[in-house]
């Protein structure tokens, strides 16, 4: 149990317990006693639109309307008696049509009348929405092609030690618009398979009204956004990247909804935020200015459960990054709030009805595909999140370590390099609790966003702008590049069991991300991924995208990840740190002036090859040390030991050839 290898959990070991038998009921009533989990989550198969019994059969939850009509292209948008819904009890509305009377295509919307007012809504099970390009308006549309998408590769495996590949569709051309699925198909998913990533990460595809939110604020949960294609791209898209043997998982967002009443499930049967939000200032996100689901409700579990569900069987997705995790777990949401003791994890700030709901959707994940995993974005630092649920935990297979890409920040932003500590670095950067995985990265989409900056920009800044050509010489580009080399080096190096990266950050992507909005006059300049830059042979970018492509395909061929790494030397005053990892070591000088000749580091006996080396060449490096030289032992009464020639501010992986 998480609490046997943890003394500072003992304290809580009854509160511990009483969470994970709460767990234990909940799942036992709604699946039953000893009986599947999955066989008892399908609301999205009932409500929604469906072809059933030789008809099109519309249903909704909505216990607070007194009519509900169904308007759309089929009967001009108007309130007809023969499309009024009939209450079957329950709270459950349902209409029946003729095969006939609808056609696939067609958009519609409910009509709702209740106590006191009425209005259009849509559907909360829609599966396909669409927005109208005049008034902007989004629409439910039936999606029921003559020719299902037909899957053509299977993808089974279990990825070990994801190598993940953060993306946004949207922005992953680089014209000035909004990107399709094909797009991405075409030209980016052979990107990400050449440089070795295993996993893609997507981020906003369930269906948002504002593109600019970058896809977390949600207005339809099961509706695939139709601004970046049809469900029959995605799923082209996703069964490409099974062919490269890749694994997908999306980015979804169960943390929050957004209030919009015509889209959304606010409001949606004129009861307020019944029956899926909490009512009152509960139900309000005072940071986000959305709707907090109320996770003690039945509904609002058989909601969110069916919502993974179908996400996975519908488009055959390999797991979930869930957003927001922090948000979900504590009424204040976590904000402003430093998390400094075990008794923040175990008070009455704890909402445990969403760590009920969050440890149900990994057991039905699990259930459903035992190769799939699960990522949580927490910033707390929830004890047991990410180990297993009969080990008393959440059942996550992984946790973001969110304080990497913190800690690079503020080494790069407050600390000059003749001061960057490397018993800090290699504390910082190594920090996690034993019984969890995690995935570490420098960088993802949260650096990159308007009013942040990317590693290479802090770098460089505007030396960017005027430096970037090889034929330049320039110092500030010289070291933003070798660093931003070293700094991705060390973060892989020193992972707990995974790396990220956002898109284009491999290569060191200029400037921000930024998308259209009213404040920069609805420009798509920043909203976009400038891949030409990679591709030029007079610029730096391509050789960050070597360096790359070589340290990705190193740690994947040699599955380097897969055992801890263990610190060899730190030597504070000189600023080098020494790692070895699966029968590598890594070896980092990151003194910006000093480089050290005939460096003696601690090794096993026998002779080394340098692998990889931040300084060659073709990395946009100036190949002080020969790649041809073989290294040898020396033993003495300390020691086996490399004698190495360290050259400033670079680093260099050797394998041990014994």
């Amino acid at each position: 149990m998480i609490f046997d290898n943890d003394a500072y959990l003992e304290p809580f070991k009854k509160q511990i317990t009483d969470r994970y038998a709460r767990l234990v009921i909940k799942r036992n009533e709604i699946a039953g006693y000893g009986k599947r989990l999955t066989d008892s989550i399908n609301n999205h198969l009932y409500y929604g639109v469906h072809k059933e019994d030789g008809c099109w059969a519309f249903r909704e939850y909505a216990p607070n309307a007194v009519e509900i009509f169904v308007i759309g292209d089929f009967n001009g948008w108007k309130c007809c008696p023969e499309y009024a819904m009939k209450h079957i009890g329950g709270g459950n509305w349902e209409l029946k049509v003729s095969l006939e009377s609808v056609k696939h295509g067609d958009q519609f919307k409910w009509y709702v009348k209740w106590n006191g007012g009425e209005g259009e809504r849509l559907p909360a099970y829609a599966t396909r929405c669409v927005q109208d390009k005049k008034t902007y308006l989004f629409a439910a549309q039936v999606w029921a092609p003559e020719k299902p998408y037909e899957w053509k590769h299977k993808f089974a495996k279990k990825v070990e030690n994801p190598l993940i590949y953060e993306t946004h569709i949207g922005m992953a051309g680089e014209e000035l618009a909004v990107a399709s699925f094909r797009n991405f198909t075409q030209n980016v998913l052979p990107h990400v398979a050449d440089m070795g990533y295993n996993t893609l990460q997507i981020m906003a595809l369930q269906e948002h009204p504002y593109y600019g939110s970058f896809g977390y604020q949600v207005s339809n949960f099961f509706a695939l956004s139709s601004r970046f294609g049809t469900p029959e791209d995605f799923k082209e898209l996703v069964d490409t990247a099974h062919s490269y043997g890749i694994a997908v998982i999306m980015d979804i967002v169960h943390s929050h909804a957004v209030k919009n009443e015509l889209e959304g499930l606010s409001n949606i049967d004129g009861s307020g935020g019944f029956p899926y939000f909490h009512e009152g200032e509960a139900g309000e996100h005072p940071a986000w200015g959305t709707r907090c689901f109320n996770y003690g409700r039945d509904e609002t579990l058989q909601f969110l459960l069916s919502n993974c569900k179908f996400w996975m069987e519908e488009y055959n997705l390999d797991g979930f990054r869930f957003d927001g995790i922090t948000s979900m777990l504590y009424w204040d949401h976590g904000l402003g709030k430093c998390f400094t003791s075990y008794d923040d994890y175990f008070s009455g700030n704890t909402d445990v009805d969403a760590l009920t709901y969050l440890g149900l959707a990994n057991m039905l994940v699990k259930e459903i595909k035992p190769t799939a995993f699960t990522i949580a974005e927490d910033m707390s630092g929830m004890p047991g999140l990410a180990a297993p649920v009969k080990e008393y935990g959440t059942g996550f297979d992984y946790r973001m370590s969110m304080g990497v890409a913190d800690h690079w920040i503020k080494w790069i932003k407050e600390v000059s390099d003749e001061n960057w500590n490397v018993c800090n670095m290699w504390y910082e950067l190594t920090n996690k609790r034993a019984d969890e995985k995690t995935i570490s990265y420098a960088e993802c989409h949260d650096q990159a966003m308007v009013g942040d900056k990317t590693i290479i920009f802090r770098l460089m800044d505007k030396e960017m702008y005027t430096s970037m050509n090889l034929g330049s010489q320039n110092i500030i580009v010289d070291r933003g590049i070798a660093l931003h080399k070293m700094i991705r080096l060390l973060t892989i190096a020193t992972s707990g069991n995974g790396y990220l990266t956002f898109m284009g950050n491999e290569f060191g992507h200029p400037e921000w991300i930024d998308f259209p909005r009213e404040g920069n006059d609805w420009s798509y300049q920043y909203a976009r991924r400038q891949w030409s830059l990679s591709e030029s042979p007079f610029l730096r970018y391509g050789c960050l995208m070597k360096f790359e492509k070589e340290m990705i395909g190193l740690f994947k061929k040699k599955k380097i990840l897969s055992k801890e790494p263990v610190s060899v030397y730190n030597d504070e005053q000189k600023q080098i740190l020494v790692l070895k990892r699966n029968g590598y070591l890594f070896v980092f000088n990151f003194s910006p002036t000093n480089s050290y000749d005939s460096y003696l580091v601690d090794a096993d006996p026998g002779k080394y090859k340098v692998v990889l080396d931040t300084d060659w060449k073709e990395f946009n490096g100036f190949e002080r040390n020969s790649r041809k030289t073989a290294h040898f032992t020396i033993y003495s009464e300390a020691g086996n030991k490399l004698s190495l020639y360290l050259p400033s501010r670079s680093a260099f992986v050797l394998k041990h050839l014994k």
